[in-house]
């Protein structure tokens, strides 16, 4: 039989590891695909740097176009990155009878519902089981693995750069700015690094999973997020005092009135095993009604990792490259014509547990003053801390932990406290989840 074919846009970071893995375990690969997966021709703007990674045996193009369109291409893998050109590249390879192979969440998550239903009206595949925790195989397990569940929650650490920095914060005792500068030294973090710091792309990849878990149509737009650059050492060290780490998850849930979507910090019991998960590694939690409570942990990026998911869409779509459309598994899980319009809820509606942080002058009444506003807007408080003032000072922390609460409650609550004279500046708010 001859070989699958193969077009490669880009051969950057993610491309050069899918190229590394596919040539080192191509025996390996061909046995369980069933036939040979050969990557004919690579389209870069850097056109000898391609040559020289490739070395003679792929053709190498500055036209990533012309790979779209190539008749002998069969599969088309997109990892040029970003949202204008992405989208035109794989439109158009899916225009042409392409299969795709995307590790492109921000264009999935944005433009996705688009693409799939091109992808359907052709009959070719799309996958993109690197878009999400680069090599953990988080989209195979919600799509295939817990398809007899009734999907409950996800909460995940998704982007590593921002869980390294809040772990060498808490680890080291470092500010935010000093943790930053030290991941963009690693590589970790861009230059510019807002879509890991404030929980973009955490967002892109909760959407995708969002969508698979609960068959619902890609909403970034109504993802609520929320970065980390606003989180101090007193809070990382009064949260694992108390017994919690802060971690920036990744949380969906399905709830009588619609669907959260969220990315923010969060307080998380240390018992938990995700509040373990260190450095740049991504974990996954997924709450299904039969199997429970299943977790997934890996590199979430990198060359390889990334590379080792793209190849193994490779190989899925070589597998079913012939078969009827009708009998593959559908993108987003649920087929088509079953998708569900559930609504997602806006964070005000969102219902879940607090860490209040408060500085206040030391002196009797505060604390009556608090309480009563809380009670007021139905937040019951599970522990407080109150810290001892240093020699000399008059103003004290109050660290209160509350039951669960709605959203909109509590913000009318901390802007009453904020409203107070006793009180020194903002409440600080970070939302809590037990994960159970």
């Amino acid at each position: 039989m001859k070989p699958i074919k193969v077009g490669l846009l880009g051969i950057g970071t993610v491309g050069g590891g899918t190229w590394a893995v596919l040539a080192r375990n191509q025996e390996e690969i061909s046995r369980r695909a069933g036939r040979a997966i050969e990557i004919s021709v690579v389209a870069d703007k850097e056109v000898e740097k391609a040559m020289k990674l490739t070395a003679g045996k792929a053709r190498v193009t500055a036209n990533a176009f012309e790979v779209v369109r190539d008749p002998e291409i069969d599969i088309v893998i997109e990892l040029v990155g970003g949202y204008t050109v992405a989208k035109d590249l794989v439109l158009a390879a899916i225009e042409n009878g392409k299969h795709v192979v995307t590790a492109n969440k921000a264009l999935l998550a944005t433009h996705g519902n688009e693409i799939f239903a091109a992808a359907q009206k052709k009959d070719v595949m799309v996958a993109f089981e690197g878009a999400v925790a680069g090599g953990v195989p988080i989209i195979k397990a919600l799509r295939e693995g817990l398809t007899a569940n009734r999907i409950e929650w996800i909460a995940g650490i998704i982007n590593g750069t921002s869980n390294f920095i809040l772990s060498e914060m808490r680890e080291k005792g470092l500010p935010f700015d000093a943790v930053l500068k030290e991941a963009q030294n690693r590589g970790y973090a861009e230059t510019d690094p807002t879509f890991d710091i404030e929980g973009v792309d955490a967002a892109h990849k909760l959407t995708i999973m969002a969508a698979i878990a609960f068959g619902v149509p890609m909403q970034f737009d109504k993802c609520y997020r929320e970065g980390i650059s606003r989180l101090t050492q007193e809070d990382i060290r009064y949260a694992e005092q108390l017994g919690y780490r802060i971690k920036l998850l990744g949380i969906t849930k399905r709830t009588p009135q619609g669907i959260e979507l969220r990315v923010h910090p969060t307080l998380i019991p240390t018992r938990r095993l995700i509040a373990n998960v260190e450095g740049v590694m991504n974990a996954v939690l997924v709450k299904g009604d039969a199997a429970g409570q299943t977790m997934y942990y890996g590199a979430g990026a990198g060359a390889e990792p990334t590379g080792s998911a793209v190849v193994a869409d490779l190989v899925d779509v070589t597998r079913l490259h012939t078969a009827d459309p009708e009998h593959r598994v559908p993108h987003l899980a649920f087929r088509p014509d079953r998708m569900s319009d559930i609504k997602i809820l806006p964070v005000e509606e969102v219902v879940t547990s607090y860490y209040l942080r408060m500085r206040v002058q030391d002196r009797p009444g505060v604390l009556a003053d608090i309480t009563r506003i809380l009670a007021d807007a139905s937040i019951s408080i599970d522990a407080m801390v109150q810290r001892e003032p240093a020699e000399g000072e008059e103003q004290v922390d109050i660290i209160m932990l509350t039951h669960q609460a709605r959203e909109k409650n509590v913000n009318a609550a901390t802007k009453k406290i904020e409203a107070l004279p006793v009180v020194s500046g903002k409440v600080t708010r970070i939302r809590l989840e037990e994960l159970q």
